[in-house]
């Protein structure tokens, strides 16, 4: 099983110039390997260049520029070139399938944040000091660097990233280990339906009440963006003080608002693993749902356009994309895994709408958002837990039909 760790690292300020130095280093070489890409292509002969191509080459820059290139470890340069093998290999996909290809694009020094070290012990070493009571990890060309390890670490070290968020560095750790031991058996199944008024309701008419934590933050947060917005576009070379300061704040106050989504996550999937054996869940098409509605031409008048709706649908993506569900379903998977629990995914089609006593579907059996009542039975309850308990019936004869 494979586990990662996150952990605040406490540089000091030689070191926290060389962390920045590393990162820009990794964003030239990135840049340099795309651009090359791009000339190859551009050529007559349309020439295509590969990862091996490149990464072969690592040896003569690292020789023409050792104050820079030749400071870091080779490793991590061949990481931040299958990076961009990577996004290659997406966009060809993509392209294979139709969709939007999405081109691989150059990286400003503030928009590459990330440098991996695919091996523990190579230009990394994790507890790089076991003699020293204060943990620390080291990196080649930066040297042993304090770390807040705020939690054990359990398995062998395979992978070591350093990440940069605003003014704050973290190293990423993922560890391979045994599986844990199974939390002990409850016997309980539930399903549970994702929602905006409550974050969330199960199948035994628990409402989890959605903490909107964006909507908390949406004044200071909107102050920030007003004050940004006095400033004009440019470089982050070339910012005033108080330029870089506002960009900062509203880093800051996003950066508060995702830890706080996270943990709620973390804390709602945790409750539902330790009181759950069996858990079903909507499988949801997040990015579906917050496509925009498209533009409606207005056949009377040339160059205008009919209301579509755009509006509303604007407000409802904002609390689809402040919900979070995403995060909390990925959160919810890795918790049960590592507990021993089940969790089964089941197409959300009709599951608001379908009668949990007569089984009849029909739209009218849900007047208004909170309330379902059954046209055909009589049947009233919250459209919520309506929905929980049929994602839960939909996902049990989904786990009978696989274990058969």
């Amino acid at each position: 099983m494979i586990r990662s760790y996150k952990f605040l690292m406490r540089p000091t300020v030689n070191q926290q110039v060389a962390l920045g130095e590393m990162v820009r280093d990794h964003c030239a070489l990135y840049n340099g390997a795309l651009q090359e890409r791009r000339d190859a292509y551009r050529h007559v002969s349309k020439a295509t260049v590969k990862y091996g191509h490149q990464s072969a080459q690592l040896k003569a820059i690292r020789a023409f520029d050792p104050e820079r290139q030749g400071r870091w470890s080779f490793s991590s340069q061949q990481a931040t070139l299958r990076r961009l093998d990577k996004a290659f290999a997406a966009f060809f996909r993509r392209v294979d399938a139709g969709g939007a290809p999405g081109y691989p694009r150059f990286r400003g020094v503030n928009r590459f944040d990330t440098v991996d070290f695919p091996r523990d012990g190579d230009g990394c070493r994790w507890d790089s000091t076991p003699h020293d009571p204060v943990p620390r990890v080291r990196l080649q060309g930066v040297g042993h660097v304090k770390v807040n390890q705020h939690r054990t670490v359990i398995g062998k070290v395979r992978t070591v990233s350093v990440k940069r968020e605003g003014r704050k560095w973290f190293v990423i750790l993922t560890a391979e280990r045994e599986p844990p031991e199974p939390l002990p058996v409850t016997g309980s199944a539930v399903g549970i339906d994702l929602g905006i008024a409550s974050y969330l309701t199960d199948s035994h008419g628990v409402h989890v009440p959605n903490p909107g934590h964006a909507r908390k933050s949406a004044v200071k947060l909107e102050a920030a963006q007003q004050a940004l917005s006095r400033y004009p576009r440019c470089k982050a070379a070339n910012r005033t003080a108080n330029h870089q300061r506002a960009v900062e704040k509203v880093a800051v106050l996003h950066g508060r608002v995702r830890r706080q989504r996270l943990d709620h996550a973390h804390k709602t999937a945790l409750r539902l693993v330790r009181e759950h054996d069996f858990i079903a869940h909507e499988d949801l098409k997040i990015r579906n749902m917050m496509v925009a509605p498209a533009a409606k031409p207005d056949p009377d008048r040339l160059g205008e356009f009919l209301p579509n709706g755009a509006s509303a649908k604007a407000g409802l993506n904002r609390r689809i994309a402040e919900a979070g569900w995403g995060v909390f379903l990925a959160v919810l998977r890795a918790k049960a895994e590592s507990a021993g629990r089940e969790v089964i995914a089941v197409d959300p089609r009709n599951t608001s709408r379908k009668c949990p006593v007569c089984g009849r579907t029909a739209r009218e059996n849900r007047p208004t958002q909170e309330k379902f009542h059954c046209v055909s039975c009589g049947h009233q309850a919250h459209a919520d837990e309506v929905g929980a308990i049929n994602v839960l019936r939909a996902g049990l004869v989904r786990r009978d039909a696989d274990t058969a």
